[in-house]
C-alpha cells in the first residue's frame, strides 16, 4: 500500500518524467547528457528555484502570489540604482546583495499589509501590489537600461566552483551559485517541516477557522510570509542581474507562470495545506529542462510558452480530481457510519 502511495506522489511522477523526457531529447541530441548542458540547465534554474521557494511558501498556506518578479526585478534594479547614484563600493557583492533583499523585504511588508492588514484577498492584493510597483518604479527609480552594473555583480556572473574543457573542446562550467541555493534549499525546508512557522503555514493552508481554533495567529503568519517571500524575491532579482549582467525594469515581467506551473507541478495544492521543497525542485528542473530542449524535438520557441500552460492546468486539474475524489470517500464513509 505504501508502494502504491508512493507511485502516485507527485514527486515520483516527476522523476519519471523527467527520466523520460531526457531519455528522448537524448535520442534525438546526445549532447543533452553531457555535463556542460546539465551545469547550463542548474544554472537558468537558480533564480526560478529562488522565486519558486517564496511560491512554494505561499500557496503551501493557501493564498496565490503574483507579485514577486516585480518585487524581484524592483529589488535588483533599484539596488543598481543606488550603487551608481551614491558611488557606493562597486567592487562589492555584499552591498547590492543586502540592498536587494532588505528592498524586497519592504515590498513584501505593503503586500502583507494589505493581506493580513486589510484582509484583501491573496491574488487580488498582489495583483494590485504588482502593478503599483512596477509603477513606482518606472516613474520614480528609472524606465532605462543599464548595462555597466556594478563591477562585484559583474565579476559574480563568471564565478565558478568547477570550469574545465571537455574532450569536444566545450567549455564546462558550473556557477558556484548552487552553493548558496542548495543551502537556502535546505534552510526552507526545514522552516517549513522543523519549526512552529512551518507548522503554521501549512495549517493556515488548511482552513482559517481551525487555524485559528489552534491557537496560531493569522496575521502573524500571514505578515510573517510575505516578508519571508519579498526577501527570497529581492534575492532572486539581485542574482538574476548578476547572471544577465545588465539590469533592465522591463526583465523578469510575466515570468510567474513559469515559477507557479514549477511548484504546482511539483505537488503543492492550489487549495493549499500540502507541497513539498522537494517536489518543488523537481517541477523547477522539469520545466527548465522542457523549455530549453523543445525545438530538439521541432517544437518551436514560440509554443512554449503554451506548453507550461498547458502543464500547469493538467496538474490542476489532476489536483482537483483528487480533492472530488477524498471528499467522495469523506461523504460514504460518513453515510457508513450514520447507518
Amino acid at each position: 500500500m505504501n508502494f502504491r502511495k508512493l507511485l502516485r506522489r507527485n514527486e515520483t511522477v516527476l522523476i519519471f518524467a523527467i527520466i523520460i523526457f531526457s531519455l528522448v531529447i537524448g535520442s534525438r541530441s546526445p549532447e543533452f547528457f553531457t555535463a556542460a548542458n546539465l551545469f547550463d540547465i542548474l544554472r537558468s534554474s537558480f533564480v526560478q528555484l529562488l522565486f519558486a521557494l517564496g511560491v512554494l511558501i505561499v500557496i503551501i498556506s493557501g493564498g496565490i502570489d503574483v507579485s514577486f518578479p516585480i518585487v524581484g526585478i524592483f529589488a535588483g534594479y533599484t539596488a543598481v540604482v543606488i550603487m551608481q547614484k551614491f558611488n557606493l563600493n562597486e567592487q562589492s557583492l555584499l552591498i547590492p546583495v543586502v540592498l536587494a533583499i532588505v528592498i524586497g523585504i519592504i515590498l513584501g511588508g505593503f503586500n502583507a499589509i494589505a493581506i493580513a492588514g486589510f484582509g484583501i484577498p491573496t491574488l487580488i492584493a498582489t495583483l494590485g501590489t504588482a502593478g503599483i510597483f512596477r509603477g513606482l518604479m518606472l516613474s520614480f527609480v528609472g524606465a532605462t537600461f543599464i548595462s555597466n552594473i556594478p563591477v562585484g555583480l559583474d565579476n559574480f556572473s563568471t564565478a565558478d566552483l568547477i570550469k574545465f574543457e571537455s574532450e569536444t573542446g566545450t567549455l564546462v562550467r558550473l556557477h558556484v551559485l548552487v552553493i548558496p541555493v542548495v543551502l537556502i534549499t535546505i534552510a526552507v525546508s526545514y522552516l517549513l517541516n522543523r519549526t512552529i512557522f512551518g507548522r503554521s503555514v501549512y495549517a493556515l493552508g488548511g482552513g482559517i477557522e481551525p487555524t485559528r481554533r489552534l491557537g496560531i495567529s493569522i496575521k502573524r503568519t500571514q505578515a510573517k510570509i510575505y516578508l519571508l517571500v519579498g526577501g527570497l524575491s529581492g534575492l532572486a532579482g539581485i542574482i538574476y542581474v548578476s547572471l544577465q549582467r545588465k539590469a533592465s525594469p522591463y526583465d523578469l515581467a510575466g515570468s510567474e507562470l513559469d515559477v507557479i506551473a514549477a511548484v504546482v507541478l511539483g505537488g503543492a495544492s492550489i487549495m493549499g495545506g500540502y507541497g513539498t521543497v522537494f517536489g518543488t525542485v523537481l517541477g523547477v528542473l522539469f520545466i527548465n529542462m522542457m523549455k530549453n530542449n523543445l525545438v530538439l524535438l521541432g517544437v518551436s520557441s514560440s509554443w512554449q510558452r503554451a506548453a507550461v500552460g498547458i502543464l500547469l492546468v493538467i496538474g490542476i486539474t489532476i489536483q482537483a480530481i483528487g480533492e472530488n475524489r477524498k471528499s467522495k470517500r469523506e461523504r460514504l464513509a460518513t453515510n457508513k457510519d450514520k447507518e
